[in-house]
């Protein structure tokens, strides 16, 4: 064999080394992403039979052999942020809360508008915020609704829920104001239904019209869009009771009596979903 032929051999020799190596990598590659996706399937079956912490090793491993298998990032987040215990303060239920935080940002970091994962920080970060109270989160979670309306607007529950922050942040101020004006007015005291004083009164609007009026729109855009949407009626009530106490005398009790109206409709509509849920069982 001469020289030429060596050298030409050598360089067929390499590249049929390499190809080997090629096809090698590639069934290896493929090797993975099936046992991903059969992993991917155990973990789901375990997560429906309410086994958790199975399912979370389960899309973990099914994570890291297919990097690119979007439904283990998915799932992994959603099986932590089921083991989350909302209120719970312990130290083991933060870390879990805030493990499925990451995981849902690792579905972002993917797929920048994955709705599930959107909804899954909101929800998690609003539950966190309430103990202790944080209005920071608070107003956390509601940028991720906010990011799922400008998403897909035409969704009825970012609205409802940016509704819920608004007033639990209303509400939290306004027990807050009365709590600090009858510890300093011992022999004045003003009960939750009494109005405001006007000049407590005059503090709470300047604060928070904005806010209570902005949840006002979205429960209307809630109910807009899905007109049986009771739990969205139920929250515009306790929204205009806030107004309320933004008003004088008259125009709050004008503005309860709406209240109270929008809270018979409220047991008319779950009345009627009650008759047609034990219709249909």
């Amino acid at each position: 064999m001469n020289a030429i032929t060596d050298r030409s051999y050598g360089k067929v020799s390499s590249f049929v080394a390499t190809a080997a190596l090629i096809a090698l990598a590639l069934s290896a590659t493929g090797c993975d992403k099936l046992k991903a996706r059969d992993l991917l399937n155990k973990g789901v079956a375990s997560f429906r039979d309410g086994k958790y912490d199975a399912s979370i090793e389960d899309f973990k491993q099914a994570k890291d052999l297919d990097p690119s298998l979007l439904n283990a990032r998915l799932y992994l987040a959603t099986a932590y942020a089921t083991e989350y215990i909302p209120g719970a303060p312990s130290d083991d239920n933060l870390r879990i809360g805030n493990q499925a935080i990451a995981e849902f940002q690792d579905v972002l970091s993917v797929d920048p508008n994955n709705l599930s994962a959107i909804d899954g920080i909101g929800s998690i970060v609003y539950n966190m915020a309430g103990t202790p109270f944080t209005p920071e989160k608070y107003d956390q979670a509601k940028q991720y609704h906010q990011k799922h309306i400008s998403i897909k607007a035409d969704d009825p529950d970012p609205y409802y829920w940016v509704g819920v922050i608004d007033w639990t942040l209303a509400y939290r101020a306004n027990t807050e104001m009365r709590a600090g004006y009858n510890a300093e007015n011992p022999h004045k005291q003003i009960k939750d239904a009494d109005p405001l004083p006007d000049k407590l009164r005059d503090q709470y609007t300047q604060q928070y019209q904005s806010m209570v009026d902005e949840g006002l729109n979205m429960m209307d855009k809630a109910v807009e869009l899905r007109p049986d949407y009771a739990d969205a009626m139920a929250y515009k009530s306790l929204l205009l009771r806030m107004k309320g106490d933004m008003s004088d005398t008259a125009t709050r009790a004008s503005i309860e009596k709406q209240a109270d109206d929008l809270l018979d409709q409220v047991k008319v509509v779950k009345a009627k979903q009650a008759a047609e849920a034990q219709s249909k069982s």
